[in-house]
């Protein structure tokens, strides 16, 4: 019996059918679907009753804990059950699946660690790589095992990958993994996109930000917003200097919601639920934890600074030191999407076109900038010395190998 209710219309449903029919003949699969398609919520549904699965479960891999949580909870919605049946997610000290879950939605680190426990995934029909663009060290380190894991336990019985994202670099995934790509062309609602003067180095994160999420909200008296700024610092700066302006301009019935990693899980799904009253909107002020994989409610105007804030590992002093830096082009994408998952639209850039233009295209891959020593001691309980025993998109560097 098929898990998607009738009546769902989201772009995504229209190559369902060829993505079953791949991962019958294939033992992988990419799919690259623009940000609003539905990959995240409806292709789980779609592959769930698939013969070839075996009666065997999904793993969902998601980036970060507020996406894995969101993600269940969308799909148990649509079926109308409670998260933990059809349908579950695990995380860190937060696990809701029972023995009738034929879905679970995890983070990257509990695969690893299923990994470590179990190298085969016997009971594992396929393995879902979502919004893989962001290449983190966990999902890399990850796949590298699921495809060894593979080779040497599931010879008869092959366990499935399928690699998602609005942004992949597919033609490094081709290569290693000879995986057909299936594409989705449609998106749920456009987006304007509007970009701003040329930054400058000397400019003011803080004075840009307010000034353009005060124009928006004059511009657009209906419309909840969401900020994008590189770290925690710049988030309480720019909450500070709206407030003070809200109330000196006698602007009411806005709400200032941060959203950062180091949050309580409480305090995130209270930035991307609804305002508490009618007629009421917010301000989301956001580092790129809301980059992918989430639907804020109310929100249709996105406003991006061009800046992420990311850990970069320096072996000359041991140190992993965090760098501020300029965004790549697929992540300006992904960002963008945000303001086109319920209605049209509109995305303001603090960067001009031309800026946009000599952005690298896709992010750089964890793997090739951060401290190795966690994937070493990985490797070597699984039994492995040699980083090169296994197949990496990018192969690690040098690093603390035995």
């Amino acid at each position: 019996m098929p898990l998607i209710p009738t009546d769902i219309k989201l772009p995504v449903i229209e190559i369902l059918e060829v993505l079953k029919s791949i991962l019958k003949q294939h033992h992988e699969a990419i799919l690259q679907a623009p940000p609003g398609a539905g990959k995240t919520t409806l292709v789980p549904l779609a592959l769930a009753e698939e013969p070839w699965l075996k009666q065997k479960k999904i793993l969902m891999l998601e980036p970060r804990r507020i996406a894995t949580r969101a993600a269940a909870h969308r799909m148990a919605d649509l079926l109308q059950e409670p998260v933990g049946q059809t349908v579950g997610y695990r995380m860190r000290l937060d696990t809701r699946v029972s023995s009738h879950t034929k879905i679970e939605v995890i983070t990257e680190g509990i695969l690893t660690r299923m990994l470590q426990e179990d190298p085969s995934l016997d009971d594992v029909g396929l393995v879902i790589f979502d919004e893989f663009h962001e290449r983190s060290l966990d999902a890399d380190l990850a796949l590298a095992l699921c495809l060894k894991g593979r080779s040497l336990f599931r010879e008869e019985d092959p366990l499935k990958v399928l690699i998602m994202s609005a942004t992949l670099d597919s033609h490094k995934l081709e290569q290693l993994t000879r995986a057909p790509v299936v594409r989705s062309e449609g998106k749920q609602y456009p987006v304007d996109l509007v970009y701003g003067k040329p930054s400058e180095p000397r400019d003011s994160i803080n004075d840009k930000t307010v000034a353009a999420t005060l124009k928006a909200l004059t511009d657009h008296p209906d419309s909840s917003i969401l900020v994008f700024l590189p770290g925690q610092g710049e988030i309480r700066r720019v909450a500070d200097s709206l407030t003070t302006e809200l109330h000196n301009r006698k602007i009411s019935g806005v709400h200032l919601r941060p959203l950062y990693g180091n949050l309580s899980l409480e305090a995130q799904q209270d930035a991307i639920a609804p305002v508490p009253k009618p007629g009421e909107r917010k301000v989301v002020l956001a580092t790129n934890i809301a980059e992918t994989s989430l639907t804020i409610d109310g929100v249709d105007i996105v406003i991006d600074t061009g800046l992420a804030r990311e850990p970069v590992f320096d072996p000359t002093t041991g140190m992993t030191r965090l760098h501020t830096r300029k965004i790549s082009q697929a992540s300006s994408t992904q960002r963008m999407g945000r303001a086109g998952r319920l209605r049209p639209g509109k995305c303001y850039r603090l960067w001009s076109k031309s800026q946009q233009d000599q952005m690298a295209p896709h992010p750089t891959p964890e793997i090739l900038s951060a401290d190795l020593t966690p994937v070493a001691l990985q490797l070597l309980k699984w039994g492995i010395n040699d980083p090169m025993e296994l197949a990496w998109l990018d192969p690690p560097g040098s690093g603390p190998w035995l």
